[in-house]
This record gives C-alpha cells, structure tokens and sequence, in this order.
C-alpha cells in the first residue's frame, strides 16, 4: 500500500500507483488546525481589513456561517474523485485537536466514499506533569468517540513510545480499533549552526527504521484481533516478505516512491513473486505470521536471549 503523503492526493499520481500494482491508498492527512486557521484567517478578513478601509465592501461577501471551508472541502472533493477513478482500496487520513473535530471529519472523509479511515494521532506529550496513564487515555478516548460515530473500519497509526506498547496496542483494540499501523514517524528535528535555529527538513525512512516495526508485528501477532499494518524503511521485495512472515496484513510504502519513483512498487512485487517460487510459496498466506513470536512462552526471556546473543557475537 501507499502510505499517506502529499503524492497520495495527486490523482494522475495514484492512477500509476494502481497500475504499478499497489494494493490501496492512504490520503494524506486531514489537519484540524489548517481548517481552523483558514476560518479564522477569513473570519478576520471579513470583520476587521474590510471594516476598517472600506465598511461597505463587506455586503459583497458572504455570511461567515456560509463561508465555504477550501481546506476541508478540498480534501473531501480529493477523496472522492480518487475514490471514483480508482479500483482499489482508498483510506482517509485524520489528524483532529479537539473531539469536535475528531467527530465531524470522520464523519466527512466516511460520507465521501473512504473505504476505511486511518487515525493519525500526532501527539507528543512535552509538559512533565503529564503521566502516561494521562497519555494512553487521551488515545483511546480518541478512538472511543471516532468509532461511535463510523461505520467503516478504523485504523490508528501510533508511535512506538508507549511504556508497556503490547499492553497498549490491546486496549487501542478494545476501544475500536480495527487495525494498527506500526509505526508512526514524529517531528525529529536537526539544529542549523549557521541561523542558529530549528531545521524542520523532512527525511525520508533509512531502511533499518524498519526493524522495529518488524520487531512488534512479530510480538503482536496473534495477540490481539485487529489487522496490522506495517510502515518505515521497506525499500525491497524481501523487506516486505519479512514483515509478512511477522504477521502484517499489510505493508506501506511513502520514501520509497520518492527515492525511486512509483516503479519501485513493480520491482518489489516482481522480487516477491521470484522468491517465493524459488522457496515454494503458493500465498503470502501460507507464510503469514510464520516468522512471530505467536509460539514463544515467554517473550520477554527471549528477548533477553537473543539481545546477550547478539552481544556475543560481537
């Protein structure tokens, strides 16, 4: 699949996706806030620069309650036009701030024809009063209250920083989440010696960024009854074999597409085919989940055997 990024809103774009034989989309993320400063940008257009240089200007514009949201409304228009041109699966991205929000563009992205919406729950906690207990509720009031309101499946892209993440990604289960994207990718910024200020440069997934997301698809797998889903560095045909036999009901793929153009998606597939013919494969099935930790007793000694292991080995 194609993980959200700004190439995923292009509909010539995700036409070669499909042809390159990718198996869905994900939209790039809806962000409250953008919609919100583009309605108090308005709203302060409306009622104070036309005030004060012409008053009588302001009977040209509309009402602000009909003012129409380019922000939201775009997006929505975006989606379903793909939706409609598409033979594969297209999932809506959403990034709320307030459970208003959360409620309302859950509610658009279904109603614009999204096969299933994915919750992009970019949070950081900064303030030290803040206790992860604080955190873990914030998540899965989030998930509570979105999955009240919709009627497709629901995933929630999160980030690995949870204390006990296996205990976690079971209560994200229970409080609707219908699949898990591992792992969500946050703000890492770099310093700028010369301007002395924060560089806010994006970066594309380094390929051992994906260990860990092969790490927990293999701990979770048969642990808790959703779909995973797993993201960050999958660069070949035997990265995506890998976190199959993990347990991942899916792989996505964004940096990639950058790096090397759509085609990669092609070339992955055909490294797929070949190795499983040479090994004997008839289904990504049948190796599914064969890799996992679904047989080991107790994951946490053999984690500690392993990691002295590869210590060893050195």
């Amino acid at each position: 699949m194609a993980s959200a990024c700004p190439m995923t809103k292009n509909l010539d774009r995700v036409k070669e996706m499909e042809d390159a034989g990718v198996a869905g989309i994900i939209l790039p993320s809806l962000f409250e806030e953008e919609i919100s400063y583009d309605q108090q940008s308005m709203d302060q257009f409306l009622n104070f620069s036309t005030q004060a240089v012409s008053p009588e200007a302001t009977s040209f514009f509309p009402e602000p309650q009909n003012f129409h949201n380019f922000e939201g409304e775009e997006y929505l228009e975006s989606l379903h036009k793909i939706k409609s041109s598409l033979g594969i699966p297209v999932i809506g991205s959403l990034n709320g701030t307030t459970a208003g929000g959360w409620i309302k563009y859950a509610k658009l992205i279904q109603e614009a024809g999204a096969d299933a919406l994915e919750l992009n729950i970019f949070y950081l906690p900064t303030a030290s009063s803040l206790t992860s207990a604080q955190v873990e509720n914030r998540y899965l009031e989030i998930v509570k209250l979105v999955k009240t309101q919709v009627s497709i499946p629901l995933a929630v892209k999160v980030g690995p920083f949870f204390s006990a993440f296996a205990n976690m990604a079971n209560r994200l289960v229970d409080a609707g989440a219908d699949g898990l994207v591992l792992f969500n990718r946050f703000l890492e910024p770099d310093f700028d010696l010369d301007h002395l200020e924060a560089a806010m440069k994006p970066s594309f997934s380094a390929h051992y960024e994906m260990r860990l997301s092969l790490h927990w698809t293999a701990i979770l797998f048969g642990t808790i009854k959703a779909s995973l889903g797993a993201t960050r560095g999958i660069k070949s045909g035997a990265d995506v074999l890998k976190m199959v036999m993990a347990g991942a009901d899916a792989t996505m793929i964004a940096s990639l597409f950058y790096q090397e153009g759509i085609s990669s998606a092609t070339r992955i597939i055909k490294e797929m085919t070949q190795w499983m013919q040479e090994h004997e494969y008839s289904s990504l099935e049948q190796m599914k989940g064969s890799m996992s930790y679904r047989h080991v007793t107790d994951k946490s000694a053999f984690e500690r055997a392993n990691y002295l292991k590869m210590l060893r080995s050195i």
